[in-house]
């Protein structure tokens, strides 16, 4: 089966941006996978949409390692831990483009989780490209360009699906970043901290079009790969199950704070 082929193998539903208070959309991701895994929902693409900045770490690393929380307080970010693996992110709403793919694993069937990951953005690394930006894959999950890191990528694969997202840096508060994520500052001299921050290559230093712009020929882009993509939208029982996820998982300290 060939890769066009297992895209067009499935009827796609999108989600255009929502903006909701961060713990929402962690609380989504779980929800719509769920709903995938059972056959209670078509695949579906969703963009992400924010109200406040935040930073979310990954579901095997502890705060204290990533984050400096006076600096997190003094700008009001909260901080959030995601249900996949990978590392901590710095997200502003204007700043950010983030995506999530919901689909059956007989999508992926076959494949290493290595194969995986330049499978499931490989539409998007094109649409990049058609934008006049030379982007590329580079494993195991990073879309990077001759211009600096663009994204990164994390999934999980539970409920008997796929839950696939990345995030791609639009622009980028550099010094910010720095304040509030501890990029290993034990371990790196201060001009290795500076190189961190020169490494990410945001989309905005690339090319001068609008981020609605850029999703916009994501969601093209996307369509055009599996054969057609159908407006839909969040549930009110899914926006339910996902408040209940937030109450019992995701907006409380023991899932913030846990030390895996």
């Amino acid at each position: 089966m060939s890769d066009r082929s297992r895209w067009s193998a499935y009827r796609w539903h999108l989600i255009r941006p929502l903006p909701v208070a961060a713990p929402v959309n962690h609380a989504l991701d779980e929800v719509l996978t769920r709903r995938v895994g059972a056959g209670e929902r078509h695949p579906t693409l969703r963009f992400w949409g924010r109200i406040e900045p935040e930073v979310v770490i990954g579901r095997f690393q502890s705060v204290r390692n990533e984050v400096d929380e006076a600096a997190a307080r003094r700008y009001g970010i909260q901080i959030m831990r995601r249900l996949t693996g990978g590392g901590a992110m710095f997200v502003e709403p204007p700043n950010v483009i983030t995506y999530s793919l919901y689909a059956p694993q007989e999508l992926v069937a076959g494949m290493s989780f290595v194969e995986s990951y330049a499978f499931l953005d490989a539409w998007a690394i094109e649409a990049l490209r058609s934008l006049g930006i030379d982007a590329w894959y580079e494993p195991i999950n990073d879309m990077t360009s001759s211009g600096g890191k663009i994204g990164g990528a994390a999934q999980a694969r539970r409920f008997g699906a796929v839950l696939h997202h990345a995030t791609l840096a639009y622009d980028l508060n550099s010094d910010r970043m720095l304040e509030v994520l501890r990029i290993g500052k034990e371990k790196l001299s201060d001009k290795g901290i500076t190189s961190a921050a020169k490494r990410v290559g945001p989309i905005r230093q690339q090319t001068n079009l609008p981020r609605d712009v850029i999703v916009e020929r994501m969601i093209e882009t996307f369509a055009r790969w599996c054969g057609g993509l159908a407006e839909g939208q969040v549930t009110a029982a899914e926006m339910e199950e996902a408040g209940e996820l937030i109450r019992t998982k995701y907006g409380t300290r023991e899932w913030i704070y846990t030390l895996p």
